[in-house]
């Protein structure tokens, strides 16, 4: 196999880190749908919008579509395990600015509104960046089917 699609497709983790990868892609679905459709209580654009411009985030619908669309979609590939580690990247830099420009000034604790949460995601997002999808996955059958 071509060694650059090896090193986006294959995968050192075993079925442990499936698991993470599955409950991190639901998570972050949730999170990508309430920016972009409104659901789950969620602002949906325009509001995820109105919230960008508010942190100095801007254009404010531009910031809630990248945003918005690194969440659902990337946490869909999580969830399936196609592309994982381009979609943790995404997730990753989505991630570090949401703790940077959200939540750094609020502590650590989710109860003041901190990047506790933003955090915990973070470690997964980067340990599927350098472990891989895991044994059950999309990416995983299709390192298999080219050996």
């Amino acid at each position: 196999m071509n060694t650059t699609l090896n090193a986006v497709f294959a995968s050192r983790a075993s079925w442990g880190l499936s698991v993470i990868r599955i409950i991190v892609g639901i998570i972050f679905m949730a999170h990508g749908a309430q920016k972009l459709f409104g659901l789950f209580g969620g602002g949906g654009l325009a509001g995820t919008a109105q919230f960008m411009e508010s942190l100095g985030l801007a254009p404010g619908l531009l910031m809630a579509l990248l945003s918005g669309g690194a969440e659902f979609f990337g946490g869909l590939a999580l969830v399936v395990g196609l592309l994982v580690r381009p979609a943790a990247l995404a997730l990753t830099v989505t991630l570090i600015v949401a703790i940077f420009s959200a939540h750094i000034g609020n502590g650590l604790f989710m109860a003041n509104n901190g990047y506790e949460f933003a955090l915990a995601l973070l470690g997964g997002t980067v340990a599927l960046m350098i472990e891989g999808a895991g044994r059950l996955s999309l990416d995983g059958l299709l390192v298999r089917a080219k050996a």
